[in-house]
C-alpha cells in the first residue's frame, strides 16, 4: 500500500474539507504517522473516514475530528494540555507537537501501555501517561490551558472546568446521540466561562461514565 498517497488524499479529501484549513495542523499529518497508531491489521484502513476499535473496545476518533480538534485549540510551544481518553496515543502525539507537555489519561492500563510504545516508536517525550478516570482530571498538575476530551460526555462535568488556567480552552462533544455537538468551552477569568456549540456531531461516549437519570415512560 502507498501510505503517503493514502496520507495525502485523506487530507485533501477528508480533512480540508471540514474546514480544517491551519498549515501548521496540515502539515503535521504528514509528519505523525497514523498508520503506527493502529494494529498491523488495521493499516490499509489507516486513513479511512471513520472510527477504528481499539483492543479493549473503544474507538479511535475518525482523521478529520482529530485534526480539527487539534485546530480549534489553538495551542502554543509553552501551553500544558490534559487529554481524557489516551486510546493509542496518535491524537497524544498531535497535540504534544504543538505544546510544552501533554497530561494524558486512560481507564484502561493495557491502553496506557500501547500509547506509551507508540508514542516512543514515534520519539514524542513531552507526554506524561496516567491511568485513572479521566472525568475526574488531573488535579495535581492542574491549572491546564488547554483540555480536550476524546469521547462524548453527556454533561460537563465540573472538575474539569475548575481545572482549566485563564485563558484555557476546554473541547469536547456533549450530549446523547443523536444530539451532540463539539462544544468549546474558555475561562475568560477567575470564575467566568463562556461556552461556544461548535458544530453538530455523533461521537462514541467515553468509557464507563456515569449516566444521567433519565424518566421512563
Amino acid at each position: 500500500m502507498d501510505f503517503e498517497k493514502a496520507r495525502f488524499n485523506m487530507v485533501e479529501q477528508q480533512i480540508r474539507p471540514w474546514d480544517v484549513l491551519n498549515t501548521q495542523v496540515l502539515d503535521l499529518l504528514f509528519h505523525v504517522k497514523r498508520e503506527e497508531f493502529v494494529s498491523d491489521k488495521q493499516k490499509t484502513i489507516a486513513f479511512v473516514d471513520t472510527e477504528l476499535p481499539l483492543p479493549n473496545g473503544s474507538r479511535m476518533l475518525e482523521p478529520k475530528m482529530e485534526a480539527r480538534l487539534v485546530q480549534e485549540l489553538n495551542l502554543a510551544p509553552e501551553d500544558k494540555v490534559l487529554e481524557i481518553g489516551t486510546g493509542s496515543g496518535y491524537l497524544t502525539a498531535l497535540l504534544a507537537s504543538f505544546s510544552k507537555h501533554v497530561y494524558s489519561l486512560d481507564i484502561d492500563p493495557a491502553m496506557t501501555a500501547l500509547a506509551k510504545a507508540n508514542l516512543a516508536r514515534a520519539n514524542i517525550h513531552n507526554v506524561t501517561l496516567v491511568t485513572a478516570n479521566g472525568v475526574d482530571g488531573l488535579p495535581t498538575n492542574a491549572p491546564f490551558n488547554a483540555i480536550v476530551v476524546g469521547g462524548s460526555l453527556p454533561a460537563l462535568p465540573e472538575a474539569l472546568t475548575s481545572q482549566l488556567a485563564v485563558g484555557g480552552r476546554l473541547l469536547v462533544v456533549l450530549g446523547d446521540a443523536p444530539s451532540m455537538s463539539l462544544t468549546l468551552i474558555e475561562r475568560e477569568s477567575e470564575t467566568g466561562l463562556r461556552t461556544t456549540k461548535l458544530f453538530e456531531t455523533v461521537l462514541t461516549p467515553l468509557q464507563d461514565v456515569e449516566q444521567p437519570e433519565r424518566f421512563a415512560f
